[in-house]
């Protein structure tokens, strides 16, 4: 379901340290949001890396950024939703309207249906921008459909767009905006219906808290507490900042800090705790960019008198994860399927594979719309190509974690059934009971080998974890 209605604020009409700006504050707010919205659907930008550009640039800051954000990711999230109201509210298929038009419309409808601005004012504001972006006889067709849409609430529209009668996958598709696809693998994924899959699809939709890891010897969780942030529930490295800019944190600012989701660092943590026999002295990370794990694998590498290597496929990538982890750790332009080490080299490797993203639909809420269930099969031969390679990378006794952000089942259990199938002397370990050890509360993961968190129970993303440890 799109977000719950939020609360507007006044504009600040003041760009920082330089002039008042020209024209309607609120004008620019929406236009920005309209851009990063035609961005991500013409050039596949990343909205949660091109918003605070635009921000930034445009000097849009407090409330009105907050603005800006919430109709940026609200419509983003929402489109499924809106797309079948506004297909009800118009008298042209919605695949006629011209793309651009049909973007300022859900934005339109977005603040119609799920925020707390005035129905006429969100109308005439979105009647404004079409004005703008397609011209007067477009923006005459746009007040014509927000006045449509505007005649019912969310509510309302949803008991006629999904009503209860319906298909249950059609019907959580459109009341949650999620693709039917995404929808029935979801289901799949968690398993023995335990009426569990509408709470999941909600917590989709829900906005992320920032969750911070005090990477060890680095900083510390007290360091971030102090700084405004608040103990999280499992990671012994995290923090969550319920508001405000993680950049101002000092400790993120020096790199000491990073924000890194919580399942993220847990799965990292679990590979290092993860029983192995003999040495403990070389860990790989195959697939290491950007660098939120291997920033963490490598603190812990450090303290315990080991040392990381981080490849990444990506040279850029590279770059990223050298500015992630300490001078003690090797960083390569390397591809995890054809590595430049010898078989056998580590101790400890993690492969945290290229995957659908779609464990991390609450940070990333575009990659619904940029994926097909053709994805899942385009990217099955990498990931098994990768975790084949970290088993021949790592040494007899020692331990390889297979993790992926994404809960679909052919990305996770199936990927590793499938490389082990024909594969001898590897022991699936009991991942849940690995993490029990370095997070004491944290259950609903499983019941193994396997580990799967999900955003509804752990308020995470849904990272997946497999424990492989490699016999003689």
């Amino acid at each position: 379901m799109p977000p719950t209605r939020g609360r507007r604020g006044r504009p600040d009409t003041r760009r920082p340290g330089g002039p008042r700006r020209t024209g309607r504050p609120e004008d620019l707010v929406r236009r920005t949001a309209f851009d990063v919205i035609r961005a991500v659907e013409t050039r596949d930008a990343y909205a949660n890396l091109l918003l605070p550009t635009r921000l930034r640039d445009r000097g849009i800051t407090g409330r009105d950024a907050a603005l800006a954000t919430e109709l940026t990711y609200g419509t983003l999230r929402g489109r499924g939703t809106y797309d079948a109201v506004l297909a009800l509210c118009s008298d042209r298929e919605l695949r006629r309207i011209d793309a651009p038009l049909l973007d300022v419309l859900r934005l339109g409808a977005h603040q119609i249906l799920a925020t707390r601005i005035p129905p006429h004012a969100a109308v005439g504001t979105a009647v404004e921008l079409a004005r703008s972006v397609s011209g007067p006889g477009q923006a005459k067709f746009a007040n014509a459909v927000l006045r449509k849409v505007a005649t019912r609430d969310l509510d309302a529209w949803l008991a006629i767009v999904a009503p209860a009668d319906a298909d249950a996958t059609a019907r959580l598709s459109i009341a949650h905006s999620h693709p039917k696809w995404i929808v029935s693998a979801l289901r799949d994924a968690l398993g023995p219906d335990r009426g569990e899959i509408g709470a999941l699809l909600e917590a989709d939709n829900a906005r992320p808290r920032v969750t911070l890891v005090a990477r060890p010897g680095r900083a510390t969780p007290q360091e971030l507490y102090d700084a405004g942030a608040e103990p999280a529930p499992y990671s012994p490295y995290a923090a969550v900042l319920a508001e405000g800019d993680p950049g101002h944190i000092g400790a993120v600012r020096d790199g000491r800090a990073a924000v890194q989701d919580e399942a993220s660092q847990l799965v990292a943590l679990a590979l290092a705790a993860a029983p192995l026999d003999g040495a403990d002295a070389r860990w790989a990370d195959i697939c290491a960019g950007p660098g939120g794990k291997a920033g963490l694998l490598s603190a812990v590498a450090a303290e315990r008198g080991a040392r990381l290597l981080a490849a990444d496929v990506q040279p850029h990538r590279a770059g990223l994860v050298r500015r992630a982890v300490d001078d003690r750790t090797g960083v390569v332009a390397a591809d995890g399927t054809a590595p430049a080490w010898r078989p056998g080299a580590f101790d400890r490797v993690m492969v945290d594979a290229p995957c659908t993203g779609l464990g991390a639909l609450r940070r990333r809420p575009e990659a619904r719309w940029r994926r097909g269930p053709e994805s899942v099969a385009e990217l099955g031969p990498l990931q098994r190509r990768l975790l084949a390679t970290a088993l021949e990378s790592v040494r007899p006794g020692g331990v390889v974690a297979y993790v992926t952000c994404s809960p679909h089942l052919a990305e996770t259990r199936v990927v590793v059934d499938d490389v082990l199938r024909d594969r001898d002397g590897v022991e699936r370990l009991d991942a849940p009971a690995v993490l029990a050890s370095v997070a004491a509360d944290l259950t609903g993961v499983g019941d193994g080998p396997y580990a799967q968190f999900w955003p509804h129970r752990h308020g995470t993303d849904a990272m997946f974890l497999a424990l492989l440890r490699r016999g003689d």
